[in-house]
């Protein structure tokens, strides 16, 4: 029987998720320093006529995040019930988490709703890939004031960045008109030494938000 992702968000979680959630959340693991584990990202706008209505995500896991979720996929084929039962549980988890994203404009926070409208997990050679829709809960108009996002684990346990702009997505309708640009930031040495201090017993101070310090920072911007 598939599984819900509401039923994903109320029961326990299984080994392989809770490696995940070792992986996303920042839990002690079985490796040393930070970050541990590299998720490789590309978003595309999802917008209407007018108005920008969320965000599709394509996060692809390392070779070693994804071992124990390809382990217990096993042989199965792409939509089986199984590939659902773990998409379920490892898309509560980022639930959990509120996409791992932040959304502002003007400064202001902009709410999205708490279910993705779609989402799927996939294995892409020796690579776990989660696909999935970030719905927002009121469209932004796309003209007016920029948007930016940001998507990071706080504790930096988990390095999520896109490669380059190339990772990021414009609708063809919207390629004249709106611009996406990628902010990477440049910690000092210091923080960078910090970050790599930290082994597998340690945690960042959670005031700290060490993650956020590497985060990177989209911005959209029509015309």
């Amino acid at each position: 029987m598939e599984m819900t992702l509401h039923q994903a968000r109320n029961r326990p979680f299984p080994r392989y998720v809770k490696w995940l959630c070792a992986a996303l959340l920042g839990l002690p693991a079985t490796v040393l320093a930070h970050p541990h584990s590299f998720i490789d990202m590309q978003t595309t706008l999802v917008t209407n006529e007018t108005s920008l209505t969320g965000l599709k995500m394509v996060w692809t896991m390392d070779e070693i995040t994804s071992a124990d979720l390809l382990y217990d996929a096993h042989n199965a084929k792409p939509g089986s019930d199984i590939w659902k039962k773990l998409a379920a549980e490892v898309m509560a988890r980022v639930l959990s988490q509120h996409y791992f994203t932040d959304f502002y404009r003007d400064g202001k926070p902009v709410k999205y709703l708490d279910l993705p409208s779609e989402y799927q997990l996939s294995r892409k050679g020796d690579q776990a890939v989660l696909e999935f829709v970030l719905p927002l809960a009121k469209p932004q108009v796309l003209e007016g004031k920029p948007m930016e996002f940001s998507t990071f684990d706080p504790s930096y346990f988990v390095d999520m960045t896109y490669k380059d702009n190339t990772a990021l997505h414009l609708p063809p309708a919207l390629e004249k008109r709106c611009t996406l640009a990628l902010f990477t930031p440049k910690p000092d040495a210091s923080l960078q030494n910090y970050a790599l201090s930290l082994d597998k017993a340690d945690a960042p101070p959670e005031d700290m938000v060490l993650g956020q310090q590497f985060a990177q920072k989209v911005t959209l911007e029509c015309h």
